[in-house]
């Protein structure tokens, strides 16, 4: 028993009056063992309400980030308050310290608020189909620090999160995953417009990933230059690929205008060639 106290009590390093011994050491192990532990039971908790339907997957998630970032937080100050450091004293002396580092990492500092403001108000979270600048990504992360986003195009993009917070984004999926696409299309002249309605609605109805309810409908646009335009309005919840979906209509769209002798005109010019009077007198 004596040589298991003289063990624990060996000092490792000493540092002015503080000295680290292998019972510290032991004692951080047993924190950070406690703090994973409470950390996978919590994981499992939430596991088991989203299997039961009573928490959707983006505030599941979220409270997995905030939660994880807290348990750690407060692993790591009862750890150095386990090695003797009182947390305030040590804190109101290097506040020089702090006060430089917050000055030279405010960017980054900037980003970490706002990815907590983020987690906790679930304005994005992953899954979510979001737009930035034009730029059109499914969100694949959203960490303490920054944001990950996969395009269409399969490219990984970081985004800080201070720039969700500041810029205006468009999340497609907040309106519970269902959004509203429209395909446009111009006729010639002289075509049945009642067919046309008819045939852009068969199309849509057709597709797999156009929903029945609410139903689509199609809309007399304009008479334009050269054609009637018509768009026919329909809601997916394929909204990451709905480029896919929308090439897909109009291919459909464009085989049952042929098969239906329905023309797409193209615009055309006509070009006048004026003789000038020197010409003329010639």
């Amino acid at each position: 028993m004596e040589q298991v106290k003289e063990f624990l009590n060996l000092t490792l390093l000493t540092l002015n009056d503080k000295e680290l011994r292998v019972s510290n050491i032991i004692w951080i192990v047993v924190i950070f063992t406690i703090a994973l532990l409470f950390r996978w039971l919590f994981l499992k908790y939430l596991r088991r309400l989203q299997r039961k339907d009573r928490l959707d997957q983006g505030k599941a998630y979220a409270i997995q980030q905030v939660t994880t970032y807290v348990i750690y937080i407060v692993a790591i100050f009862t750890s150095i308050d386990s090695l003797g450091f009182n947390i305030t004293v040590l804190l109101a002396s290097s506040t020089a310290v702090l006060v430089g580092l917050g000055l030279g990492l405010q960017d980054l500092f900037k980003d970490m608020v706002a990815g907590f403001i983020i987690l906790s108000e679930r304005t994005v979270t992953a899954g979510d189909i979001v737009e930035i600048n034009g730029t059109i990504g499914q969100v694949e992360e959203v960490g303490i620090r920054t944001t990950t986003l996969l395009t269409r195009e399969n490219i990984i993009i970081i985004v800080p999160n201070a720039k969700l917070t500041a810029d205006n984004v468009i999340n497609w999926s907040q309106n519970n995953r269902v959004t509203r696409f429209d395909v446009s299309v111009g006729v010639a002249y002289g075509s049945d417009t009642a067919l046309v309605k008819k045939i852009l609605l068969e199309v849509v109805k057709e597709h797999k990933d156009v929903l029945k309810k609410p139903e689509p409908m199609v809309l007399f646009k304009d008479f334009g230059n050269s054609s009637l335009d018509f768009s026919v309005y329909f809601h997916s919840h394929n909204l990451f690929r709905i480029e896919v979906t929308k090439s897909q209509l109009r291919f459909a769209i464009d085989q049952k205008f042929r098969e239906n002798n329905i023309t797409i005109p193209f615009p055309q010019r006509d070009v006048w060639f004026r003789n000038s009077p020197k010409q003329d007198s010639e």
